[in-house]
């Protein structure tokens, strides 16, 4: 099975381990892992921003630069739910829009991929910790994974989950939500680190970058002793 990695902006620039951590996770269950180097940003701040036509530059050099793989896999919710508004963004382009449609159907995100796609709820890894999980928004109520990851946590050897107390709320990240509404983010981002830390959890373990470094910068600030993981990090430690 031949796979394209979609790195996205965050893990590449801040995380490149993320990325390292995704590929030998594939390539654990047989997976022939390229990286197609036409790739750029997914379009996503643009596009957040309701700068719609702009974005569509980001947007077609995705398509062109994934149109021969099998599959398309990325370590963001986020990033990959963009990559399903496509065909929305280019629907007075019907070519365009044909393409995007044909991306769409071969793209997923990781934990997404591992359980529904490889038939895998058990990578065989082993952690060893208390932890608890923050279910990002886009990869939950756009995107609609939600039972993936836990049960592949859940199969980790060493590793004891926690409920994180009203765990869906957005961390108040959202892109550019937290540049333009800044007071707002910060009042949403502090509730969140509140949660986390009542868990007593060692450990706080997301599927999105983005949340987890806001998160991540929030309980530092608060001089909050708890590491912040992405999932693919957990799940490829032996």
């Amino acid at each position: 099975m031949n796979v394209s990695l979609f790195i996205t902006c965050l893990c590449d620039t801040f995380t490149p381990d993320v990325g390292k951590d995704t590929v030998q996770l594939l390539e654990r269950f047989g997976c022939e892992v390229d990286f197609p180097a036409g790739q750029t940003c997914c379009g996503q701040p643009a596009y957040n921003s309701g700068y719609t036509t702009q974005s569509k530059q980001a947007v077609k050099q995705m398509i062109t630069a994934f149109e021969a793989s099998e599959y398309v896999v990325g370590p963001s919710g986020s990033c990959v739910q963009m990559i399903k508004e496509y065909p929305n963004i280019l629907k007075d382009e019907p070519e365009w829009q044909k393409r995007a449609e044909h991306l769409v159907g071969r793209t997923y995100e990781l934990t997404q991929f591992i359980v529904d796609v490889l038939q895998v709820e058990d990578v065989h890894s082993t952690f060893q910790g208390t932890a608890t999980y923050h279910p990002s928004c886009h990869m939950t109520r756009l995107l609609g994974v939600k039972d993936a990851p836990r049960r592949l946590l859940e199969n980790v050897e060493g590793l004891t989950l926690v409920d994180l107390p009203q765990g869906e709320d957005c961390c108040g990240f959202g892109g550019t939500f937290a540049v333009k509404n800044a007071a707002i983010s910060a009042q949403m981002v502090e509730e969140k680190s509140c949660h986390v830390t009542a868990t007593t959890a060692e450990y706080l373990i997301g599927g999105d970058m983005g949340c987890l470094m806001n998160i991540g910068g929030r309980l530092s600030r608060n001089e909050e002793d708890v590491k912040v993981l992405h999932i693919a990090q957990v799940l490829n430690s032996q």
